[in-house]
């Protein structure tokens, strides 16, 4: 019998969701409101907050969470809290208030709906951000 080959698959993870940084001094239920208001979204809290873990799977912090599933596009939205009793979901962006998250998009433009964003009136600044550039981004998962 002949020597037999080891093949190694290495897959690059592919960006799963998009990413939306939202500068605003309105509370999270506020900002839902203006968004679902101008924007024709439907975000409603969560019954549980988002869960950032360390590396042990332990808790580390809670964050506010909001969602949305759109399902003629079939997208998912969710509106999280970056800062939260002085634990960040996303340490690199310490400036960005929420991150607005788009999973499974293939029909919505990000940069059309960026601009949309900038029309709300609770919402300072809306900012793209690549998830792959961000480290603390791989943590993220939803469900």
């Amino acid at each position: 019998m002949g020597k037999r080959k080891k093949h190694i698959l290495a897959l690059e993870p592919e960006e799963e969701f998009e990413m939306i940084g939202i500068c605003s001094h309105h509370s999270d239920y506020r900002l839902a409101w203006g968004l679902n208001k101008k924007t024709g979204l439907h975000l409603t809290k969560c019954d549980s907050d988002y869960v950032v873990t360390n590396k042990k799977g332990e808790p580390t912090s809670l964050h506010s969470m909001y969602e949305f599933m759109d399902d003629e596009n079939r997208i998912e939205y969710y509106m999280i809290k970056n800062k939260e009793k002085g634990q960040y979901l996303i340490p690199e962006k310490p400036s960005i208030d929420y991150f607005l998250f788009l999973c499974n998009n293939h029909v919505i433009e990000v940069s059309d709906l960026i601009v949309e964003l900038k029309t709300v009136t609770s919402i300072l600044g809306a900012y793209l951000f690549y998830p792959e550039e961000i480290a603390s981004a791989e943590n993220l998962v939803f469900n």
